[in-house]
């Protein structure tokens, strides 16, 4: 359905710390910078993009949005939870842990605000 998802950043080299540690956790590849300044990470078929705004304002966040990402299992998530909060994020929520519906989450705000969860199933 989706060819892929791009978010805001008032700060790309921020952003890409916290995103590389984030995709590192998943077992993915550090972003890459494109000639405009954008990062791409691709990742089991998807493609996240980071990129200051095209209309110069700042970026600012979805409310009420949640991005979430593919975990293979429990103890992935709880690695990438902490390679966020490690790297500028903040977590939010409640604690990473497996919710009434069976799944195991963990939610984070990255350094710019988007809300982000780990998702084991």
């Amino acid at each position: 359905m989706f060819s892929h998802i791009m978010i805001g950043s008032n700060d790309i080299a921020r952003s890409k710390k916290f995103y590389d540690a984030l995709f590192a956790a998943m077992g993915a590849q550090p972003g890459v910078e494109d000639a405009r300044g954008r990062l791409a990470y691709s990742h089991n078929g998807g493609r996240y993009m980071v990129s200051k705004p095209i209309d110069g304002k700042p970026a600012t966040t979805l409310n009420g949005g949640t991005i979430g990402f593919l975990m293979s299992d429990a103890k992935q998530a709880e690695a990438w939870h902490n390679a966020g909060v490690a790297n500028g994020g903040t977590s939010i929520e409640d604690p990473p842990g497996v919710r009434p519906n069976g799944a195991y989450l963990a939610y984070l705000r990255d350094p710019d605000g988007h809300k982000l969860v780990g998702v084991a199933r």
